[in-house]
Parts: structure tokens; C-alpha cells; sequence
């Protein structure tokens, strides 16, 4: 697709042409994957992070978190829930935490592979690429780190870099791609100063890195950050993209088109109680969910509005997502 394509559909509000890019999207899925639906498990192994986004409830200026890091024996719980829920792959999130040490990840990514069927994807943030390295050579698959935005001035206000560290993610991409890393990215649509020419840019580049997995979500203003206070200043006026639900579809479909092939989940991004919604994208171009396998204990100390409350257990929420799965006649694969 070209680039004023895209940005035709992304401004398209007719009803009837969207469900010609929804049903274009889907069959897009269908042929590429099939109708199984993949269980991958996100655990968040710490909320410790160096970084100061602007739009980040955990970035480290923020006083008022709990912090917290998983200890190997939580972590391996979490690890058997995945098992247990029929997972086939695991997230181990963290924010850029330099107190996940790399030997240590590495005998626990080892150990997963070594005891268990999952794939393991890491999203650690920015680390070095002897870090990169050693984890790939321990068994790691595949390493999620989103772009954000492909505004590079709209990138470098929203996302400083650290004093004397200054990488370009795309470029650090393509070098985890060198490493034999499957390799994932994404965007938050609608943040402050989203252009509708720079989200058609973003979906391009999907393309262009040939990304395995895709995650994308309406942007959500959190407490404690510096856009909460100013999102304002950053607006972009008429030209301003909507942090919405019907946004986010437009761009999952659009992600599939040009991706047929790659990992989409349908929850990586929006709040619990919109579950309703991920009916919705799973028949717009997104081919699996995400359980938080997080820990209760710690997932209610999160601020970022993005997982579900402490007294939703993670089986409810498989339940439900179960029979969403089962109500559009599609399977959830490799479940047990």
C-alpha cells in the first residue's frame, strides 16, 4: 500500500468502506495464519526503569510507585501458568532496568527453553548488544521494542535519551534482526502530536522492517507523567490523530495488509474492561491475546490503566476471551 493510501483509510469514516477494509484485513489473516488463535503470556519480571518518558506512568522520576522485580521462583510460577493456560509463547517485560542482570536472565531463559515448549520474546527496552547477544545465544526468540513514532522530533520530546546514550531503535532493530532475533515493534495511536502523515508513515515501516509481531493501542494519558500535565502543548491540532477504538481498528487492519503474516494481538494495549472490543479486532486483523500473567500482588501497584484490577483473575479473563474465540468460530491453538 502507499503512503496516501494508507492515509486514505485512516481519515475514511464511511461505515460501509471501513467494513471493506476490515473484511480485506481479515481475509489478509486467514489466509496467511488460519483461524487458530495464539495464546502468548505477557509477564512483567520489573517496573524499575532509568528512562524519563513523558508518557510512562513507570518512568523514574515517578516518586509514588511501588517498584518491584520478580524473584526466579515468581517468575516460574508465571511460567507454569502460561503452561497451564496453553500458552505458546511468554513475554518477560521489565522497564530499562539494569538491575536485570544479563548472566542472570540468561540461565533463566535457558531453563525455560531447556524445560519447557514456550518461545520466549524479551521486551527490556534499550540494552547493550552483548546483553542482546547472550540472550539470543541462551535461547531468547524474539525481542519486542516499539518505535513509537517515525516523528523524530515528536519521538526525541516524548522519549529523551539518556545523558551521552543516544540510539536510534530502528537501527537497533535491524541489529537484533542480525542476531537472529524474530524481531517486534509497535505505536501508541493518538499520542499528543500524531499526524495522521506521520501514523501512515508508521504503518509503512511495519512493512519495510518486516516486523514478526506488531503491537499497537489507543494512546491513555497516565498519572504521575509529564503528557498528563501537558498534552496539551504537543496537540496537533486539526491534524491530530484520536486516541480511539475505531482509530486503533483502522490501524490494525492496515498493520495486517501490509504484515499479512505477522503476530497482531487484539490485547496488548486496551484496559480490561474493554473486552468487548477485542470481539471487534479479532475480526479486523488480529490473531492472538495476551494474558497478564503478572502477579496480583504487584500488577494493582501499576498505574498505567492497562491491566486488569488486582481481584480479576487471569482464568476469568481467559474464560472470557475463550468464548469470544469460540463465538466467532475460530480455535485457540495449542491449548491443552
Amino acid at each position: 500500500m502507499t503512503h496516501s493510501e494508507i492515509k486514505s483509510w485512516l481519515l475514511q469514516t464511511d461505515p460501509g468502506r471501513l467494513q471493506t477494509l476490515y473484511a480485506q484485513a481479515d481475509r489478509a489473516r486467514q489466509d496467511a495464519l488460519g483461524n487458530h488463535i495464539a495464546i502468548t503470556g505477557n509477564l512483567e519480571i520489573s517496573n524499575h526503569c532509568v528512562r524519563h518518558c513523558l508518557y510512562c506512568g513507570g518512568n523514574c522520576e515517578n516518586q509514588r510507585m511501588q517498584r518491584f522485580r520478580l524473584s526466579e521462583k515468581e517468575i516460574w510460577q508465571g511460567v507454569q501458568h502460561a503452561l497451564t493456560l496453553g500458552c505458546r509463547a511468554l513475554i518477560l517485560e521489565s522497564g530499562e532496568d539494569y538491575g536485570v542482570r544479563r548472566d542472570w536472565l540468561a540461565s533463566l531463559i535457558k531453563r525455560i527453553k531447556d524445560e519447557t515448549p514456550l518461545e520466549v520474546t524479551l521486551s527490556l527496552g534499550e540494552r547493550s548488544v552483548q546483553d542482546f547477544t547472550t540472550w539470543r545465544q541462551a535461547g531468547a526468540n524474539r525481542y519486542l521494542l516499539r518505535f513509537e513514532t517515525s516523528d523524530h522530533r515528536l519521538y526525541h520530546l516524548i522519549h529523551p535519551s539518556r545523558p551521552g546514550r543516544h540510539i536510534n531503535r530502528l537501527t537497533l532493530l535491524g541489529q537484533l534482526r542480525d542476531l537472529g532475533y524474530e524481531i517486534g515493534s509497535g505505536i501508541m495511536v493518538g499520542i499528543p502530536g500524531q499526524t495522521y502523515d506521520t501514523l501512515a508513515r508508521d504503518i509503512e515501516l511495519f512493512g519495510e522492517l518486516e516486523l514478526d509481531l506488531i503491537g499497537v493501542g489507543p494512546f491513555r494519558i497516565q498519572p504521575d507523567t509529564v503528557l498528563c500535565q501537558k498534552a496539551s502543548c504537543l496537540d496537533a491540532g486539526a491534524d491530530q490523530v484520536p486516541a480511539s477504538h475505531d482509530m486503533t481498528r483502522k490501524v490494525m487492519a492496515l498493520s495486517r495488509l501490509v504484515r499479512p503474516d505477522a503476530d497482531i494481538p487484539g490485547d496488548l494495549f486496551p484496559a480490561h474492561e474493554d473486552i468487548r472490543f477485542y470481539h471487534t479486532v479479532l475480526q479486523n486483523g488480529a490473531n492472538s491475546i495476551t494474558p497478564d500473567l503478572t502477579p496480583q500482588t504487584y500488577r494493582c501497584q501499576n498505574p498505567d490503566g492497562t491491566r486488569p484490577d488486582s481481584d480479576v483473575v487471569i482464568t476469568a479473563y481467559y474464560d472470557q476471551m475463550a468464548k469470544i474465540v469460540v463465538s466467532l468460530g475460530r480455535t485457540l491453538a495449542d491449548t491443552p
